[in-house]
């Protein structure tokens, strides 16, 4: 066994650890890192590879929100059990766009789209639309507090992303989280729906599925956490169902898994399950103080520098 493909296997992780939950794009970021460090694998192992290591960063979810996701224990009366299932009806819901239009042309895009041109347009055009959103919402926020008048469910910087009272727009309002949705118990199947539809933009590599997830629930009235906290749940059908896909088409074009493939897919799964314990709680603090128009500009600068990178190569 290649003690230095498992060194590869476990950088690969940490990067689908950080950028899975960064609406920054994990898969550009594991197709733009395999420009410089290679596996040594079959490329039919390799697309498997590139979609099935996100398990491990989805059971990071299932383990940070279990009390949220499971509709039995942790004390729950007979009302919480009502909005859990309710909760994991709206997933559903919000998955259908995306596995309606993905399953079919999952060939397509493979063949196609998952090259480094398509991921560095995509990073630049939508860290574009998160700087002109944000900007949108700190103007709204801004004629607020200058009018006197609420926003719905603005809350100062720092609040509980579960807190749904909602605040007068004053001047210490100017960094807070707003929206008329502040909580996942307020968050209608119609809307569930119109994130979900805007999951499908994700399908394109170098767009990231948090990032376009997150954008339509700021677009539909969604507070940065509760965007941020559907997104991760979004995820979770969305990856078991793209990894069991993945692998059906990698045995079925005759893949085995050698005890080399075992120990490079167990170690890239490990290592993306510890990094998105800590990316997790480190976006949600985040989300709660600051907007996404950070993550606009790093998608911006390095779009450039692929772009540049590959005109001059």
């Amino acid at each position: 066994m290649d003690i230095v493909e498992l060194l590869k296997a476990a950088l690969f992780g940490v990067v689908e650890g950080i950028t899975e939950w960064l609406p920054i794009s994990s898969t550009g970021h594991m197709i733009l890192l395999d420009e410089f460090v290679t596996l040594n694998v079959s490329e039919n192992f390799w697309n498997m590879f590139l979609v099935v290591i996100q398990l491990g960063a989805i059971l990071a979810v299932c383990v940070l929100f279990i009390r949220d996701l499971l509709p039995f224990g942790f004390g729950k009366n007979a009302e919480e059990r009502r909005s859990t299932w309710n909760l994991w009806g709206k997933i559903v819901l919000g998955c259908i766009p995306a596995a309606a239009i993905g399953i079919p042309l999952d060939d397509f895009m493979e063949e196609h789209l998952y090259n480094a041109w398509v991921v560095a347009a995509a990073l630049v055009v939508y860290g574009i639309a998160f700087i002109v959103i944000e900007s949108w919402r700190a103007r709204r926020l801004a004629s607020s507090v200058a009018s006197g008048k609420a926003l719905p469910g603005a809350r100062p910087a720092g609040a509980h992303f579960a807190a749904p009272a909602p605040m007068a727009a004053t001047e210490s309002a100017t960094g807070g989280d707003f929206g008329s949705i502040s909580t996942l118990d307020e968050l209608s199947w119609k809307t569930a729906l119109g994130i979900g539809c805007f999951q499908v933009l994700s399908l394109i590599p170098g767009t990231s599925r948090s990032g376009s997830t997150i954008i339509g629930g700021l677009l539909l009235g969604c507070t940065r956490s509760v965007a941020a906290k559907f997104t991760f749940f979004l995820a979770i059908p969305v990856m078991f169902g793209a990894s069991f896909l993945k692998l059906v088409k990698f045995f079925f074009k005759g893949g085995v898994f050698g005890t080399s493939e075992l120990a490079i897919l167990g170690v890239g799964c490990t290592v993306a399950f510890v990094v998105s314990l800590v990316a997790i709680k480190w976006l949600m603090g985040f989300v709660r103080r600051h907007d996404f128009k950070p993550f606009g500009v790093y998608r911006i600068v390095l779009g450039i520098a692929v772009l540049a990178y590959f005109i001059l190569v």
